[in-house]
């Protein structure tokens, strides 16, 4: 039985000029036809279909439609056309340091975005210590969180949700945080959610880790479904053959 079905689904922008002129002009050149909108298909007749335990791999350069795609498969989109279905619940890490407050430290921080989670606070309580040290923050609990770096903002916002466990996980790049040796770290975190039996979406810039990690990818490129398939190692090696083309 699948856990996740994107069927046929397009997803369409709209752009005008009514930022740049107002509410009264804007008005008057729809009545006399004067109002310029142009339409850009970000994705176009997506489908693909995962079942529990998958972890689907997307590849594609920068353009390609993989953010604007998984903000309609978490729902936080709608498609122009097509439909998604999902079974369970569904957490969506698509960026890490975004909601979190500058001016609070990183303990409040750490417990802020744990209730933006849905977590209790006996379970913060209980998981505080694990979150900061698995993102290497022992010395910076009491700091504000403007003073970290990208780096260690990405892993604390990293580590707290990683305590997700959502019958679909989707990870927008978030497994290139920090150096080497973190990045080592977070996969084999991610392994571990992955052998819970989440089936995980991973967008990736970094085809060694598809390959590593996922049994099943998509490939997009300007919006098109390149293709799609268990057979990883060939589709790679095909968006590989292509990049060098290009």
């Amino acid at each position: 039985m699948s856990i996740l079905e994107v069927n046929h689904v397009s997803i369409r922008y709209i752009t005008g000029d009514f930022k740049d002129i107002g509410l009264k002009e804007y008005v008057l050149r729809r009545m006399t036809g004067n109002y310029q909108v142009h339409e850009f298909w970000a994705d176009q007749d997506i489908s693909f279909l995962l079942e529990k335990g998958d972890m689907l791999g997307i590849i594609g350069t920068n353009g390609a439609g993989k953010s604007t795609l998984l903000k309609a498969v978490s729902g936080i989109m709608e498609p122009t056309k097509g439909w998604v279905k999902r079974e369970g619940s569904i957490a969506a890490l698509l960026e890490l340091a975004s909601g979190f407050d500058g001016d609070l430290t990183v303990r409040e921080n750490t417990y802020l975005r744990g209730a933006m989670l849905g977590y209790t606070r006996k379970f913060m309580d209980n998981m505080y210590g694990e979150i900061i040290d698995f993102a290497e923050l022992d010395d910076f609990q009491d700091r504000p969180f403007k003073q970290l770096s990208s780096g260690m903002k990405s892993r604390l916002a990293f580590s707290i949700a990683s305590l997700v466990r959502p019958d679909i996980l989707i990870l927008d790049e978030v497994l290139s945080v920090g150096d080497g040796a973190f990045r080592k770290k977070s996969e084999t975190k991610m392994k571990e959610i992955i052998g819970s039996g989440a089936t995980t979406i991973l967008v990736s810039h970094s085809l060694g880790q598809v390959r590593n990690m996922c049994n099943k990818v998509l490939w997009l490129h300007r919006g098109q479904q390149m293709a799609f398939g268990s057979q990883v190692q060939e589709i790679c090696d095909q968006y590989e053959a292509f990049l060098k083309k290009g």
